[in-house]
């Protein structure tokens, strides 16, 4: 069983930053694919970035450039750092898991997911 727990939403102004965290309990977290993915209200949930265990990486076109996702297997945790903030960014964010993906940006490809953190970006 793998626990997930985010932190670090907030609201900010258009153009600026925030960093997620994504604290993960379980002995094999550093084997895991670890993603986040983010649904604004009245929209489906939609892929955002996802991080394998060797540290390869794949994000959505809408956050390269902008957003950053990283690792340390050390603490079992994942981060998401988001720069140039824009308004349509306003989403829940939740950081998912899996032992493996074949398809990383399919959320059913995921078995554990957080109970997600708000992002709010004021225009």
């Amino acid at each position: 069983q793998v626990q997930l727990v985010e932190s670090g939403g907030g609201v900010v102004e258009a153009g600026g930053s925030l960093r997620l965290s994504c604290a993960a309990s379980g002995r094999t977290f550093s084997t895991f694919v670890m993603a986040w993915f983010r649904q604004a209200p009245g929209k489906e949930r939609e892929f955002v970035v996802a991080i394998w265990g060797a540290g390869g990486t794949v994000s959505s076109d809408s956050v390269k450039g902008r957003f950053t996702i990283s690792r340390d297997n050390a603490k079992s945790s994942v981060y998401l750092q988001m720069n140039s903030l824009k308004p349509e960014d306003t989403a829940v964010y939740y950081c998912a898991a899996a032992p493996s993906v074949v398809r990383p940006r399919r959320q059913y490809e995921y078995t554990y997911w957080g109970q997600g953190t708000q992002v709010t970006v004021s225009s």
